[in-house]
């Protein structure tokens, strides 16, 4: 018995001498308890980790699915060019300026310009159409071309194009084969593109790269594309002949329009009228020559259909017939326009 009171006599002496020592701490309310934590189970305690900022959560993912039909922006209408699937670029030709140039307009189809190309374009169409005096092979590829420069022969194969355009049954493809010195993309106040010389040299794998959709409705052009030394090679190379083919029988309502070079000053257009249907020649009343016309006609004499056009006539009527073929005029106030 005494044994047992010494020894709680002894842990109370080391009790008192444990607290009374610097920095000891007492033992507060279930501060007992704690002590009877396992040191593990202390040490493998986490403080849970801060809920991230939701400014800087990571955006939801993407939806794939389609806008409904009633918001999707529409496309543009794909006009078939008939050289390729490709759909050509298209571009905005300025109604307006073309007015105010004295040229065929859509939105002007009563005007007196409108009203003389309806009766140039008639028998071109007939003949197309196969209902001439004769069977025509590739009717419907018409060149256009003068004797000399400054005729108005641009000025006319604009203008015939576009009211061919304007028929409710064909498509027209204006083309610029004056490729030494080209026009028509200027005249409709347009920049330069490649079109028929690099198609030709290779520059182009696809025609209908090149080929310009308009907002003239059936209206396309091609252009002359970047010169080149050997232009004359190139026309009458064996990839013109494939090409020329292709335009003049893969669609039979279509018709291609060409503003060649004049005949006496270079011989593309007479290596290219050897491919054509039909020839427009544009005959500039009151100064070409007789003679001139002579030699001109002497150069495209394996054409099947030459016709002529007057142009810068002073005044309209039957009178207006011009040497061989038809003659057509079309008013004195247009002959600054046309030069």
């Amino acid at each position: 018995m005494s044994s047992l009171i010494e020894k709680a006599v002894q842990r109370l002496d080391l009790l008192k001498k444990a607290s009374s020592e610097p920095g000891a701490v007492q033992d507060g309310p279930g501060q007992a308890e704690a002590k009877k934590i396992p040191p593990a189970a202390v040490t493998t305690a986490r403080t849970p980790a801060p809920a991230q900022d939701s400014s800087r959560a990571a955006p939801p993912p993407q939806t794939t699915s389609a806008p409904p039909p009633s918001v999707r922006p529409a496309a543009s209408p794909a006009v078939d060019t008939g050289f390729s699937s490709t759909v050509s670029r298209g571009i905005q030709i300025d109604l307006g300026r073309m007015a105010q140039m004295g040229l065929v307009t859509p939105d002007l189809p009563r005007s007196r310009i409108a009203e003389e190309y309806r009766v140039i374009k008639r028998p071109l169409l007939r003949n197309a159409h196969g209902r001439g005096a004769a069977a025509i092979k590739a009717s419907n590829l018409i060149m256009v071309t003068s004797s000399m420069p400054g005729e108005g022969k641009t000025f006319s194969a604009i203008n015939l194009a576009i009211s061919m355009a304007m028929e409710l049954d064909h498509t027209v493809l204006l083309v610029d084969a004056d490729v030494s010195r080209p026009s028509v993309l200027n005249r409709l106040g347009l920049m330069p593109e490649r079109g028929l010389m690099d198609m030709l040299t290779g520059g182009v794998a696809d025609l209908g790269d090149v080929i310009l959709r308009t907002n003239i409705e059936k209206l396309a052009l091609l252009p002359a594309g970047m010169p080149h030394q050997r232009a004359t090679e190139l026309l009458a190379s064996e990839g013109m002949n494939r090409l020329l083919d292709q335009m003049a029988t893969r669609y039979s309502d279509r018709i291609i329009v060409f503003d060649s070079p004049p005949l006496l000053v270079t011989t593309e257009a007479r290596v290219l009228a050897a491919h054509m249907g039909q020839i427009v020649i544009v005959v500039e009343a009151a100064q070409t020559m007789h003679s001139t016309l002579k030699q001109a006609l002497a150069t495209i004499e394996s054409c099947p259909v030459k016709l002529m056009l007057l142009n810068k006539a002073r005044e309209r009527g039957a009178g207006n017939y011009y040497g061989h073929g038809y003659g057509y005029g079309y008013g004195a106030e247009e002959k600054a326009k046309t030069a």
